[in-house]
C-alpha cells in the first residue's frame, strides 16, 4: 500500500509518521525547502497552544515524551488590562494547562520521527500542480529545476493547508461545497526578548491578553526566555493597520494601548516594520473525500486561531484517521467514510467555536461580569462534575468529547450560566453555600438524566 501526502508541515508530517509506524510505503511531498538545512522561517507564525487533543495524538505517535519537554505550560490567561493592572483567569482546575510551543520546532521534531522510519520518504521543494482524485495521483513541479513529475499511489491524502492544491482540485467538481470567509482583522508578529540572564521579562507559565474591545494582543512563552506576540487588529477603519504608516504612528498606538508592554519590546518598530501583515480565514468544504483522496487539517477545516485548536484539530484528524484504519482492519474505503462522518461535523463546530473566542478574548476577558461568569462555572464543575462541565474545559482538556458534541453542550450551558447570572444579588451571593441547591435544581431542569453525557 502506497500512501502519497501532498504537505510536508504539522499534519502532514504526523500523518507520515502515524501511518509509517502501519508499514505503509509513505511519500511526503513538499513545497517548502527542507528546514533542516534552511531552517524555520517566522513572521507569520502564531505560536501553538499544544492541548489534550493534540497530545493524545503524539502519544498514539510514540512522540509526545519527545515533545512535551520543549513545551511551557500555560494555567491561565494573565489579562493587562488598559492601566497596566493585572488578572489571573484560570483555564481549569487542578492544575490544567495548555502548552506553549513553536511551530518551527515541532515541524522540525516530526519530520525528523518519520525521516528515521525506512518506510517513509520526504522531498522538498516539489509544488503540487494537480491531482488526479480518482485515480489517485498528482502531478508536482520542482520549485527551483522547473522539471515536473506524476506520481501515482494507493491513496493520496492532501495536507498542504489552508491554500490546499489538493482541495483545488476537488473544488471544481459537481455539487462541491466550499465557502471561504476571511475577517476583517489581520495580524502581525511581533515578539518580546528574554530578559538578561536569559529569564522571562513577564510571567512564563500564562497566555498574555491585551483585550481592547475592538483589537488585542497575545503573547505566548518560549522556551528561551522569549514570548512570540501577535497583534490583531481590523485591516481598515479608525484604530487599525492602515492608520499605522510610520515609526512615530507605531509607537504613539502601543504607548496608548498596551503602554505595560512597550519596556519589554526593545525590537517593537523593527518588528512591525519586517514582518508581514496576515489575514485569518475560515474554510470549509465538502466533501472531504472523494474515491481515495481525503483531506486532512487546514486543508479540510483552515480556521481562525482564536481556541488554539488549529493544529490540534488537525492531530485529532491523524489520531482518529489512525484508529479508524485499526478498527476496519485497513480497510481505507470504510475507514475514510467514517473519517469523513464523524470529523466534518467536528471541523465545522470547531470553526465557529473559534470565531466565537474572539468576541471573548478581545470584548469579554477583561468585563466583570464575564469573570464572574467564569468564576461561577469553575464553582459548577468543583461540585457538580457529573452535570456540568465548562465549554472550555470539553473543547481543550476533553479529548473523547468531539468538538460537535462539546459546542451543543456549550450551548446547553449557557442557557444554565444564563438563568443563574439573573439570579437576584448574585454577583454576592454566586459563592455562598446557600447557594449550591439553587445551582443543582437549575442544572438538573437543563440536564435531565436521560440526556447527560
Amino acid at each position: 500500500m502506497n500512501v502519497l501526502i501532498v504537505g510536508g508541515g504539522l499534519v502532514g508530517s504526523l500523518a507520515a509518521l502515524l501511518l509509517g509506524r502501519r508499514g505503509y510505503t509513505v511519500r511526503l511531498v513538499e513545497r517548502r525547502p527542507d528546514m533542516r538545512a534552511r531552517g524555520y522561517s517566522g513572521g507569520r507564525s502564531i505560536n501553538l497552544a499544544l492541548s489534550d487533543r493534540g497530545i493524545r495524538a503524539l502519544e498514539r505517535a510514540g512522540i509526545a515524551e519527545d515533545i512535551l519537554p520543549l513545551a511551557i505550560p500555560m494555567y491561565g490567561r494573565m489579562i493587562h488590562h488598559e492601566d497596566s493592572t493585572l488578572d489571573f483567569q484560570p483555564y481549569g482546575v487542578a492544575g490544567q494547562a495548555i502548552r506553549s510551543l513553536s511551530r518551527g520546532r515541532l515541524n522540525l521534531a516530526l519530520l525528523e520521527a518519520a525521516d528515521r522510519l525506512p518506510n517513509v520518504t520526504i522531498e522538498f521543494e516539489w509544488r503540487c500542480i494537480g491531482v488526479e482524485p480518482e485515480i489517485p495521483a498528482a502531478t508536482f513541479v520542482h520549485t527551483a529545476r522547473g522539471e515536473q513529475r506524476r506520481i501515482e499511489c494507493d491513496v493520496l491524502i492532501g495536507a498542504d493547508g489552508a491554500y490546499s492544491a489538493v482541495r483545488d482540485a476537488l473544488h471544481y467538481r459537481d455539487r462541491y461545497n466550499y465557502c471561504q470567509e476571511y475577517l476583517d482583522y489581520g495580524y502581525k508578529e511581533l515578539s518580546i526578548p528574554a530578559a538578561d540572564g536569559s529569564g522571562f521579562r513577564i510571567e512564563p507559565n500564562a497566555l498574555h491578553i491585551w483585550p481592547r474591545h475592538s483589537f488585542m494582543m497575545i503573547a505566548l512563552p518560549n522556551p528561551e526566555g522569549t514570548f512570540t506576540c501577535t497583534l490583531f487588529l481590523p485591516f481598515e477603519g479608525e484604530t487599525s493597520f492602515e492608520r499605522l504608516r510610520t515609526s512615530a504612528d507605531v509607537r504613539a498606538f502601543f504607548e496608548r494601548y498596551f503602554p505595560d508592554a512597550i519596556p519589554h519590546m526593545p525590537t517593537l518598530l523593527k518588528d512591525f516594520e519586517h514582518n508581514p501583515t496576515s489575514s485569518l480565514v475560515t474554510i470549509r468544504c465538502y466533501p472531504w473525500v472523494v474515491g481515495r483522496t481525503v483531506l486532512i487539517g487546514d486543508a479540510a477545516h483552515a480556521i481562525v486561531p482564536f481556541y488554539g485548536q488549529g493544529m490540534n484539530a488537525g492531530f485529532e484528524d491523524c489520531r482518529i484517521l489512525d484508529e479508524l484504519l485499526d478498527r476496519f482492519g485497513d480497510d481505507w474505503d470504510a475507514a475514510l467514510a467514517e473519517y469523513q462522518r464523524v470529523r466534518k461535523p467536528a471541523g465545522d463546530a470547531v470553526a465557529q467555536l473559534a470565531l466565537d473566542n474572539f468576541v471573548e478574548m478581545r470584548d469579554k476577558v477583561a468585563d466583570h461580569l464575564f469573570v464572574l461568569r467564569k468564576k461561577i462555572e469553575v464553582l459548577l464543575l468543583e461540585h457538580f462534575p457529573d452535570l456540568y462541565t465548562p465549554l472550555y474545559t470539553l473543547v481543550t482538556f476533553t479529548p473523547e468529547v468531539s468538538y460537535d458534541e462539546a459546542y451543543r453542550r456549550g450551548q446547553a450551558n449557557e442557557r444554565v450560566i444564563a438563568e443563574i447570572m439573573a439570579l437576584p444579588d448574585i454577583a454576592a451571593r454566586w459563592d455562598d453555600p446557600a447557594m449550591l441547591p439553587i445551582y443543582r435544581e437549575i442544572l438538573e431542569r437543563h440536564f435531565p438524566l436521560n440526556d447527560r453525557a
